[in-house]
């Protein structure tokens, strides 16, 4: 029977285990004295949830503090043991996997890089197996025991009853590519265990929110540099969801972009069309080189500030994008009123750190004056495996809003 609002007892009471499980994840450790009033729940009800979750073995002593007057206090928080999460990476130079604790701790990881001029689905997943079943058996796990997979793929997401979550990667040729399917069958997931895809530059943002820069601001841009450019925009903490930014044009009739357009940002900050137009005006590079490491020979030829036209090249070349990333950002910047921009991906890490100040200096140029000065621009906390660990926040997010699934499979996996 439900209540006037149509919730069930059922749904209270996940809706219980969800409250007290995202506070103790998010603001733990706590008691149970301190999570009546963090919760809003009854000493009862907090009581109640508690021997639930404790009893499930997702919670976990941490210590203790002083009461007023009474016995210490136990302090809980939730249990890294209680379960496992994947997170995958798929960019445009390589696939990366790790699995993680639930406190997102690593475990394990492999990296895949993919064939030179190879993203075609078939490679991708088949480079995505190899890592997979690499950290499954480094991790000492098992699909059925994971709490969930996240993957986080350059392109738009969208999905149908039939395909599941569909990816629309114009740049890179996929065109409604069913990932989701595709994981699950090359990992051999069973059913019970969800396979959430989202965009990178989603999955970059959510990481910073939640572990890196980004937590504990409210308003928020979080920047994706690496092959392709993307973002992610927070709006009083949530996820505004804008799309592909990278393929805004910023310039009327310009450069080709890979999408097929002309004149995207991208095609003037992506690190695959800088090193193009490197390459066309004369920077030295072997043909083989993957992306990264051209990216990378790009930068180091800008900062020796020689007299070879290689060297020449390479600083005219990096100049301009970061006239253009800046010009970039301060659109965000007028549109979203953001009290920060955060610059993260390979790319975007590697660029900040010989060109941050540049960049910063391009976005107080081109945003209005007002929210220029209330923005702050910097580097990401987490590091290039940033869009990994959102991409496993997804399984992870959607297990805490559940109030904590223990399936039996996952209960026997750890010995309980």
């Amino acid at each position: 029977m439900g209540d006037r609002y149509g919730r069930t007892v059922r749904d209270l009471r996940r809706g219980n285990r969800a409250a007290v499980l995202r506070r103790l994840y998010f603001g733990g450790p706590l008691s149970r004295h301190q999570l009546g009033p963090a919760t809003g729940l009854s000493p009862g009800s907090v009581s109640n949830v508690v021997g639930e979750l404790m009893s499930d073995g997702l919670l976990e002593e941490a210590g203790s503090v002083e009461s007023d007057g009474g016995r210490p206090r136990t302090l809980l928080r939730v249990s890294p043991e209680s379960g496992r999460v994947v997170g995958i990476d798929i960019g445009e130079t390589r696939v990366r996997v790790e699995l993680f604790d639930v406190a997102l701790t690593e475990i394990a990881r492999a990296e895949r890089p993919l064939d030179v001029g190879r993203r075609d689905p078939d490679h991708v997943i088949a480079r995505l197996a190899e890592a997979f079943d690499r950290v499954m058996i480094e991790g000492g796990a098992s699909p059925e025991w994971l709490l969930g997979v996240g993957v986080g793929v350059p392109g738009i997401v969208t999905s149908d009853e039939v395909h599941g979550a569909l990816v629309h990667g114009q740049t890179i040729g996929w065109v409604g590519v069913a990932v989701e399917r595709l994981v699950r069958s090359a990992a051999h997931l069973p059913e019970h265990v969800p396979v959430l895809v989202d965009n990178g530059a989603e999955t970059l943002g959510q990481a910073e929110m939640w572990f890196g820069h980004g937590r504990g601001e409210r308003d928020v841009a979080v920047v994706l540099l690496g092959s392709g450019v993307g973002v992610s925009v927070f709006a009083d903490g949530s996820s505004a969801g804008i799309g592909e930014w990278g393929h805004s044009t910023l310039r009327v009739r310009g450069r080709r972009c890979r999408c097929g357009g002309h004149g995207c940002l991208e095609a003037y900050t992506g690190a695959e069309a800088m090193v193009r137009r490197w390459r066309r005006t004369g920077g030295e590079i072997g043909p083989d080189a993957d992306g990264e490491h051209a990216f990378g020979a790009l930068l180091a030829a800008a900062s020796r500030e020689g007299n070879t036209i290689s060297d020449t090249a390479a600083s005219t070349v990096v100049s301009e994008a970061v006239e253009y990333l800046g010009a970039g950002i301060a659109t965000l910047v007028n549109l979203f009123l953001p009290t920060r921009v955060l610059i993260g991906g390979w790319a975007g890490l590697l660029l900040g750190r010989h060109r941050l100040e540049l960049v910063q200096d391009s976005v107080a140029r081109y945003a209005l004056r007002y929210p220029a000065d209330r923005v702050s621009v910097a580097e990401g906390g987490l590091g290039p495996d940033a869009v990994t660990v959102g991409a496993a926040t997804l399984p992870l997010a959607r297990f805490l809003d559940e109030g904590g699934r223990c399936t039996a499979t996952a209960r026997a996996a750890h010995g309980r």
